[in-house]
């Protein structure tokens, strides 16, 4: 029997861990204690969730909804910050503030700065493929400058190495061993199922789609057809990302999946045994498997 498939995310001093029925936090709150948070998620169960594309859709709106109550406990149960539990209206004000932010940083600013770029690469105004290839560069490395520019703040490093932690922790499960620091501490950091490159895959086939719009439209109808486009192109750019991780030993597909493995060098850091230990009791409970009662905390 296949093995269920287990996403993660780092938080603030944790790691948060997706199986298909169950959401887990695991957040250090000191040296001795760590604070673990598990509830059961229905969403999983309905079979048209679980339809190809449509699955793509459901699985962003989930990782997000989840991310931001992880990273709001998180920072409760490691610095005393912010709510243990948020709202319903401060999570989706805080999702639709995130979008929001993501959509002017990586949709609208490539798009104006590629306007711009007509003046001085008259090609522009007649290839939809070039104008678009330019955007889609323009658009990966402001994404790039982005997450290399955060790598260098003392929190971020922590979260960074906490996704290295995260990463470590499912291989361990998917090469089928026992789930402890030592097997752990020996698995890559790099996972062709990461958030980064699922983001990379996602800005090239926006490359693709985006040259159905013709180049000469009005820049505001070209901005509005590409927020159109953009479930499709989730929904599409999660089947790619859940085959390459499915086929990731393949040489084509390691090659194709390259860019996202770099850039996991920026987005993932070495972690400690410390790192590990907590992301090991978060895949553990996720899987509904033994943990350590000593030194755990579980909270409602």
């Amino acid at each position: 029997m296949a093995k269920p498939n287990i996403g993660g995310q780092a938080v603030i001093e944790g790691v948060m861990m997706r199986a298909p029925e169950r959401f887990v936090i695991a957040v250090r709150k000191s040296e001795k204690e760590i604070v673990l948070k598990k509830e059961d998620v229905k969403l999983d169960r309905n079979k048209i969730f679980k339809k190809p594309l449509i699955r793509g859709l459901i699985a962003l709106y989930d990782s997000l909804i989840l991310g931001i109550r992880a990273l709001n406990f998180s920072a409760y149960h490691s610095t005393g910050e912010g709510e243990e539990h948020m709202s319903k209206s401060a999570t989706i004000f805080s999702m639709v503030t995130g979008i929001g932010l993501g959509l002017l940083l990586f949709i609208y600013l490539p798009l104006q700065v590629t306007e711009l770029m007509k003046h001085i690469m008259p090609s522009l105004h007649t290839s939809s493929l070039l104008y678009n290839a330019v955007d889609g560069v323009i658009r990966v490395i402001f994404f790039v400058l982005y997450v290399w520019g955060i790598s260098f703040l003392k929190d971020i490093k922590r979260v960074f190495q906490y996704h290295g932690a995260e990463h470590k922790a499912i291989f361990t499960y998917e090469e089928g061993l026992e789930l402890n620091v030592e097997n752990a501490r020996k698995m890559s950091r790099f996972h062709p199922r990461c958030g980064t490159s699922f983001l990379i895959i996602l800005m090239l086939v926006c490359i693709l789609t985006f040259s159905l719009i013709p180049n000469d439209a009005n820049f505001f109808i070209k901005l509005g057809a590409r927020l159109v486009f953009i479930p499709v192109i989730a929904g599409v750019s999660y089947e790619i990302l859940k085959l390459s991780g499915k086929f990731h030993k393949n040489p084509i597909v390691r090659f194709l999946i390259m860019p996202g493995l770099l850039l996991q060098k920026i987005t993932t850091q070495e972690p400690d045994d410390s790192q590990l230990e907590v992301a090991l009791i978060s895949i553990r409970a996720s899987l509904d498997m033994e943990i350590p009662e000593e030194g755990i905390t579980i909270v409602d």
